[in-house]
């Protein structure tokens, strides 16, 4: 255990403006050891390491007004699951075991008045064991957030439906707004007046052999596309979520996306018209705009996404 002046020190380093400093440390280290057996008290198996917790409780208390008595603080929030969170975000096996056997293993029941059927949920309920559970480069854990301040199962479920809620948007289809988005994306400063002048009058055309491409894919290949483009997750994150590694998700990604453009290729042959130059011309185009076509048609909203 460590001594009750490192944990204060560790406490005052990460509490901010939250707390003021005490006028007895003693007093304040006798509160931070009690509450670090609290919190510990639940997961016996779960051994995190004091000065970890103290620094994530320290950085979750909620803001109060000057002078405000921190113990009240502190025992309004739920100790035991603020410290298996933290344990999960650390990366600790057994935190994340229990998380999965107490938590994620209650989702499907919770999620049911959604009305989705089996496959859809068990979708729902892996992306969410992601957001919830992995290091991307974009951030930590989706866990990290949760402050203590309510029942952990209840802010799981909240969570949860932000995550069905975002996958249910990016799978409708592009609104005529979205549309216009994608149009003018395929528009850049470097492209030649002539690539420029095919591309004002082959829009349609591409719009929709990138739609007929995508819709041709086998299910498999489009939901991979989805959580790509749509909801933006890493291929660390896919190979989380497939239980594959990275390299494999990445070149599933990989093969899926050059089928949709070798069917978006074919189809646009098929309409056009055009000189063997202009269709290269035209295929290096499609080449270089369409993650970000398929992108915009998918109707991503990143920081809705990654924020929601």
């Amino acid at each position: 255990m460590a001594r009750a002046s490192e944990l204060v020190a560790t406490f005052l380093a990460h509490a901010g403006a939250r707390v003021a400093p005490p006028a007895d440390e003693a007093l304040l280290g006798s509160l931070l050891e009690r509450t670090w057996e609290t919190a510990r008290a639940q997961w016996p198996e779960v051994a995190l390491a004091p000065e970890v917790f103290i620094r994530h409780l320290a950085e979750s208390l909620p803001e109060a007004p000057p002078g405000s008595a921190l113990e009240p603080l502190v025992e309004q929030l739920s100790l035991a699951e603020l410290y298996l969170a933290c344990a999960c975000v650390q990366g600790l096996p057994e935190a994340i075991a229990a998380f999965e056997r107490q938590y994620l293993a209650k989702l499907p029941e919770l999620l049911g008045h959604l009305r989705r059927d089996a496959a859809t949920l068990d979708d729902i309920c892996q992306l969410a064991r992601v957001k919830f559970l992995v290091h991307t480069p974009e951030g930590p854990p989706r866990l990290k957030s949760y402050s203590g301040r309510g029942a952990l199962l209840s802010w799981v479920r909240v969570a949860a439906v932000r995550v069905a809620l975002n996958l249910a948007a990016s799978e409708k289809p592009a609104s005529n707004e979205d549309e216009a988005e994608v149009l003018e994306s395929l528009s850049t400063p470097e492209v030649d007046a002539e690539l420029d002048l095919i591309k004002q009058r082959y829009h349609e055309e591409f719009r929709q052999a990138l739609r007929e491409a995508f819709a041709a894919l086998p299910a498999d290949d489009r939901h991979l596309l989805r959580l790509s483009f749509a909801d933006r997750l890493s291929t660390t994150e896919l190979g989380e979520l497939f239980r594959v590694n990275q390299s494999t998700a990445s070149r599933w990604l990989r093969s899926a996306r050059q089928m949709v453009y070798e069917e978006t290729k074919r189809r646009l042959q098929e309409r056009l018209r055009l000189s063997a130059r202009e269709f290269q011309s035209f295929l290096a185009v499609l080449d270089s705009q369409l993650d970000m076509s398929m992108s915009q048609i998918f109707g991503e909203k990143d920081a809705l996404s990654r924020n929601g």
